[in-house]
């Protein structure tokens, strides 16, 4: 399963972070511009930039739907 969502201060990534470690399924961040980063390691999401949407990818419903405060307003075109 794949959602867009909008992480805009370091409050709501330390959340995103700590539901992640969560979570028993494998849980993958993906930006725009390609770059991947395992949402259970901290310098992996600190690496990236939250200033757009990114992807979360992961086969846990019950994350997903943790997930839907975030969700972006639209989807971001890859490119």
């Amino acid at each position: 399963m794949v959602k867009m969502i909008k992480l805009e201060t370091a409050e709501q990534l330390r959340e995103f972070m700590n539901l992640a470690w969560e979570c028993p399924d494998d849980v993958g961040v993906h930006t725009v511009d390609n770059k991947i980063a395992d949402a259970k390691s901290v310098l992996g999401l600190m690496s990236l930039d939250y200033t757009k949407p990114v992807k979360v990818v992961t086969e846990s419903d019950d994350f997903m739907r943790k997930l839907d405060k975030w969700a972006a307003k639209h989807d971001v075109a890859e490119g």
